[in-house]
């Protein structure tokens, strides 16, 4: 998992070509203009869902891991936290093929997500987005999706 602020994007462009279309895409999108849904980056490969959603408490929040997909997460406003830890350290559940999704059981650590920042996380990486800091809050957050 790798979190940083969106300024700072350009460091990690020689991770993948994949990761650096994300991360160029949300240099240089006015995401405030962005409406809820999916939209294309780079066809199938590299493409954006826009949320916006109420944060919930860490106790109605479920771990989770992509196979296919890495994630490029941004809040666009508002704040959460989001829970990290190692898949190797959790117990999965059947992965859903068709979603690119397995639910996890364990437990990691949170950060705090806020405008400005995005974290990347690789298919190594459980992660459980979208939880309320100390009371639940408005969030309109952007997750790229970078095929593998």
């Amino acid at each position: 998992m790798i979190i940083d602020e969106i300024c700072k994007a350009d460091e990690y462009f020689d991770l993948s070509e994949g990761i650096r279309t994300a991360l160029r895409f949300l240099q240089e999108t006015d995401m405030d203009a962005l409406e809820p849904g999916r939209h294309t980056v780079e066809g199938d490969r590299v493409f954006a869902i826009v949320e916006s959603y109420q944060t919930k408490p860490m106790a109605d929040g479920f771990w989770e891991a992509h196979l296919k997909h890495l994630d490029v997460q941004c809040v666009i406003s508002g704040e959460e936290q989001i829970g990290y830890a190692p898949v190797s350290s959790m117990v999965a559940e059947p992965y859903d093929e068709d979603r690119d999704f397995y639910k996890l059981k364990g437990n990691g650590n949170f950060v705090t997500l806020r405008p400005g920042m995005f974290a990347l996380l690789k298919p190594q990486d459980a992660h459980m987005p979208g939880i309320s800091i100390q009371e639940s809050r408005q969030v309109k957050k952007i997750v790229i999706k970078v095929r593998i």
